[in-house]
């Protein structure tokens, strides 16, 4: 697990974000660790992940610093060198990065003398009908609020096969791919299918297929369920449905979910973890279904995810459970679990001295 060059993703409208920068450039500068920025925004133009992490010189670790929209395109040039990625937090409601920016020097240090594990996410991938482009025109809409766009998906060349099958796009989704209406006043129409079997024709602002990872951005937004990174499974949500039914279905890994666009439907806009990358006319589809490629996210402890959930939700008890008194934990994480409890993944107490002060 020898880290020999580490690629910086830095958001570059924190001040915090840029001193941490520093803090890692200086720490690599001290340990013969050759360091790049990953500017993906260079050039007033944004480019694939392959040239991006070809730019950098191919790290082995990529590090994010800042919110977890920083840590999705460090995630998305990691997957593809498959490298490491460490995501340092500057965020506020995020999930997907976990190292304080006042521990980052600890955190090297701990991937330089390993002591950390390597948590393995689920990604997805797609196939489609068609090639994904964006009309020149979308620019406009688009520019207000946000940078330039990412390229179209390249086609993977080692899997071409085309016909029922589609054409195979070399990108990969964190969170989750989103089929959803390009028009205001017009909801866009959907045929989905699970395991080659269509489930329903869907009228909805938006559908979308989360992986667990992203089972609490978009997915839980829109009233799908919070699911266990831990799992391996894939979440189909509909965004807004005008329909009875208005719940998420989570399927097995390998049962793909394709999204065709019916022929009274407008046209329908393809994101891939929050990014617009490509529009569908009716009759074209897109299958999602998991990649063969895993993220290999950096973790220094054990991850408090339901401890983090109620944090950044501000869940709060019931005024009637704590009538009685302060509810104690059911089930402690600081003691063996008993016997007959034994058999469950239980979780690994939270270490609250591996970060330091």
């Amino acid at each position: 697990m020898t880290v020999n060059r580490v690629g910086l993703v830095v958001h570059g409208g924190r001040p915090e974000a840029v001193a941490a920068a520093r803090a890692v450039r200086e720490w690599c500068a001290e340990h013969a660790v050759a360091c790049a920025d990953i500017d993906v925004w260079r050039e007033g133009a944004r480019h694939s992940a392959r040239e991006e992490v070809d730019a950098a010189g191919d790290p082995d670790l990529v590090v994010t610093l800042g919110g977890d929209g920083t840590f999705l395109r460090g995630a998305r040039l990691a997957a593809e060198n498959d490298a490491m990625v460490l995501g340092v937090d500057l965020g506020r409601v995020g999930f997907l990065t976990e190292v304080p920016a006042t521990a980052v020097r600890a955190a090297l240090d701990a991937v330089r003398e390993r002591r950390i594990t390597v948590e393995s996410r689920m990604l997805l991938t797609l196939r489609a009908s068609c090639r994904l482009e964006v009309p020149a025109q979308m620019e406009a809409l688009l520019r207000y609020g946000r940078g330039p766009l990412l390229p179209p998906p390249r086609v993977r060349t080692d899997c071409t096969a085309g016909g029922d099958w589609g054409v195979a796009l070399n990108v990969t989704a964190l969170n989750d791919v989103v089929v959803e209406k390009l028009a205001r006043d017009r909801q866009v129409s959907v045929g989905v299918y699970l395991a080659g079997r269509l489930l329903a024709a869907y009228s909805a602002d938006a559908l979308l297929v989360a992986t667990p990872t992203g089972s609490t951005a978009y997915s839980f937004a829109a009233g799908g369920p919070v699911v266990s990174p831990r799992v391996e499974g894939l979440v189909f949500t509909p965004v807004a449905p005008h329909m009875v039914f208005n719940r998420s279905v989570v399927a097995a890994p390998d049962e793909p979910i394709a999204l065709r666009v019916l022929e009274r439907s407008g046209q329908a806009a393809v994101s891939i973890d929050g990014q617009l990358r490509g529009v569908l006319s009716p009759g074209d589809w897109v299958g999602v279904y998991a990649a063969q490629r895993r993220l290999r996210a950096v973790r220094l402890g054990p991850t408090d995810f339901y401890g983090r959930l109620r944090e950044r939700m501000n869940l709060t008890d019931a005024p009637a459970a704590l009538a009685d008194g302060a509810a104690a934990p059911l089930w402690p994480v600081t003691t063996p679990p008993p016997p007959d409890l034994a058999h469950l993944a239980m979780p690994p107490a939270p270490d609250d001295a591996a970060w330091p002060s």
